[in-house]
């Protein structure tokens, strides 16, 4: 075809039409989580407050014990990591917003349009917070830990990281609290919406232990061990006291894990099925 003496040609460049359409894939969606996390100042600010937080309360958890206070079931290794049962409040906020703020900015709406693949990217979301949190955990856990036996060992009642268990509760502190991250995560993908999702993860996380102390006595003893918080928490616990009727640490670890994969899957299934 010519159009005032210049020539336009219909043919396309070869091969063009057939050059190869790559989807993207869990690397890059993966890639993607990961610049979104790092971006956002919320997650450095929350990163640093459970740090702190945790820290500061084994700090003086340790400080206010002494001597008189060790018998049976004294566990300083508890002592120093404490600070994980408000940890884990800290953390889920991180897990909530992983999601909800992709709903609350609309660009849950962008994400879709580029990894069309849902499933795809929730596990990147997941796989991207879970080693966040991971490593958060495990800095704040031995932070705690080491500044926690520093007091305690001038009074003559710290451990070390070399007795039994104290390894595995000090890498299950961290567990616990990627896993509590998750829970909140799954709650986030329920709800949609910060404030509800952040409300309903310190309900599970933390209020079910304060409503079960309304209960009968006899009612508690059977109902204390099933309590997420009672549950997870065993993990960090290095002293086990039969009297406490708490399950042993990987078992009690094995049903907190049990209830954040069923909220997570539960999650999962909305966001496949829901419009954004």
């Amino acid at each position: 075809m010519r159009t005032e003496g210049l020539t336009v040609s219909r043919r396309r460049t070869p091969g063009a039409s057939h050059a190869p359409r790559r989807r993207a894939g869990f690397g890059a969606a993966l890639r993607s989580e990961f610049t979104k996390l790092r971006t956002v100042r919320s997650t450095y600010w929350t990163l640093v407050a459970l740090i702190v937080v945790t820290v500061i309360i084994g700090f003086f958890t340790c400080a206010l014990t002494g001597p008189g206070q060790t018998g049976p079931g004294y566990d300083p290794t508890w002592l120093s990591l404490e600070g994980f049962v408000i940890g884990q409040l800290i953390i889920a906020v991180l897990g909530v917003l992983t999601i909800t703020s992709e709903y609350s900015t609309g660009m849950i709406q962008t994400s879709l349009i580029v990894q069309p693949r849902r499933g795809t990217i929730f596990a990147a979301k997941a796989a991207a917070f879970s080693l966040v949190s991971l490593v958060a955990g495990l800095v704040a856990a031995l932070t705690s830990f080491w500044l926690g036996q520093s007091l305690l060992d001038k009074r003559g009642i710290g451990t070390s990281i070399g007795h039994p268990h104290v390894l595995r509760a000090l890498i299950g502190a961290a567990l616990f609290l990627t896993v509590s991250g998750l829970l909140a995560m799954g709650l986030g993908a329920i709800c949609r919406y910060t404030a509800g999702a952040i409300s309903a993860a310190i309900g599970v996380l933390f209020l079910t232990m304060i409503l079960e102390a309304f209960l009968p006595a006899s009612v508690q003893t059977v109902v204390d061990k099933w309590i997420p918080l009672n549950a997870g928490s065993q993990i960090w616990s290095t002293v086990s006291v039969p009297s406490d009727h708490q399950f042993s640490p990987w078992t009690g670890f094995a049903v907190f894990t049990v209830y954040a994969a069923l909220v997570f899957a539960a999650g999962l299934m909305l966001f496949l099925g829901r419009d954004a």
